[in-house]
């Protein structure tokens, strides 16, 4: 079974493009409607770009397009919203309300509120409502979660991640980005900068390698510059359930650091590390044993894992293929969910984790506004 899906947004930057190829990759989803942009010109200019061959599902208005395909015998069966963060709620619940699943670029919605109404919204309508945090689609992440699932790092004693960046301030000298600018404006991303962009990066990824979720946290959130309107640095203690301690730094003005998000596994056994500069690697340590590097698409992985790998050890696969996965295991799950089927393993972030990454961003706001205290993380 092939999906048919739509877009919203995705004119406007690079991202767009990612989850078209993203869809593409394993043959299970074609784009066949859009509102690519709200400028019909180039709205038009688009969907010829992307081969939308009927100009009548190229629409005007994200509203327009959800009651036309609803409306269809053939309408799509899921959209994707890749629009700026303040647009994720409303277009999100629209499509929500006229039967249509999702596949939403992350943050889900500005706030804990906003996100919970539409968990609630989407188990009602029984609709699948994936979030694409990227690097959880690595196959070297599933092989850290089944490792620890397995057992093989004993009882997890101790978790650090980091996410450094040095691109805003680099956009910030250069004036060379848009996304700088709605980036920093607290309208159109939410009362939190760096935590909530990348920071939620970080807590994904730890709760997809580990199964574990924060529970309580200290933040300290810094603006630097200091003239501008949200965080540019987040450092937050964090405590796990479990009582397992951690931390988590990001940063979007690290100079000398590109897209470096790496997380560190510590176990009573060993540990694992992956690292976004090799993401085609995991490196294991058992106590007391030399460190081993485990590669993709290698026999000694666990089916779940290999099943993600697409090429040959040895070739390297990378944040297009991440970002494929993601899709193959909302569309494998949407597929078996129309057919009856069994999707296997296959995973993908699901809202339940957006509402998670946002309740996480609003104890960490919490905690840096009261002097850098503990504050609980409210999950409903």
């Amino acid at each position: 079974m092939r999906l048919k899906f739509g877009m919203v947004g995705g004119a406007g930057g690079f991202i767009g493009d990612v989850h078209r190829h993203a869809a593409h990759m394993d043959d299970l989803a074609l784009l066949t409607a859009g509102c690519f942009s709200r400028n019909m010109d180039k709205n038009r200019a688009f969907a010829e770009k992307w081969n939308i061959t009927d100009p009548s599902r190229v629409y005007p208005d994200y509203q327009t397009m959800a009651e036309a395909e609803t409306a269809r015998e053939d309408g799509i069966d899921f959209v994707s919203i890749t629009t700026p963060n303040d647009t994720h709620y409303p277009i999100a619940k629209c499509f929500l309300e006229h039967g249509i699943h999702i596949m939403c670029d992350k943050p889900l919605a500005l706030n804990a509120e906003q996100g919970r109404e539409l968990a609630k919204l989407a188990k009602e309508k029984d609709l699948l409502f994936g979030v694409t945090y990227t690097y959880t689609g690595y196959a070297m992440i599933r092989q850290a979660r089944e490792m620890i699932d397995a057992g093989e790092i004993g009882r997890i004693t101790c978790i650090q991640g980091e996410y450094p960046q040095e691109w805003l301030a680099v956009s910030l000298v250069s004036g060379s980005s848009e996304q700088a600018t709605w980036r920093q404006d607290p309208a159109r991303s939410g009362a939190s900068g760096c935590c909530a962009d990348i920071g939620t990066h970080v807590e994904c990824l730890i709760s997809k390698m580990t199964g574990l979720h924060p529970t309580r946290v200290i933040a300290r959130f810094d603006s630097i510059p200091a003239d501008i309107p949200l965080e540019t640095n987040a450092q937050m203690m964090v405590e796990f359930d479990g009582g397992i301690p951690g931390m988590i730094w990001t940063s979007q003005v690290a100079m000398g650091h590109e897209t470096e998000v790496g997380v560190r596994i510590f176990g009573e056994k060993g540990s694992v590390e992956w690292n976004h500069l090799r993401p085609w690697e995991l490196r294991v340590t058992r106590i007391n044993q030399p460190p081993q590097v485990y590669t993709t698409n290698r026999d000694y992985l666990y089916p779940a894992a290999k099943e993600l790998c697409r090429l040959p050890s040895g070739h390297m696969e990378g944040f297009y293929e991440a970002f494929g996965n993601l899709y193959r295991g909302f569309c494998m799950n949407l597929i078996a969910k129309k057919t009856g089927g069994d999707p296997g393993s296959f995973r993908y972030p699901t809202v339940e984790d957006g509402v998670r990454g946002i309740e996480f961003v609003d104890a960490c706001l919490k905690s840096n506004a009261n002097n850098n205290i503990w504050v609980p993380i409210e999950h409903e």
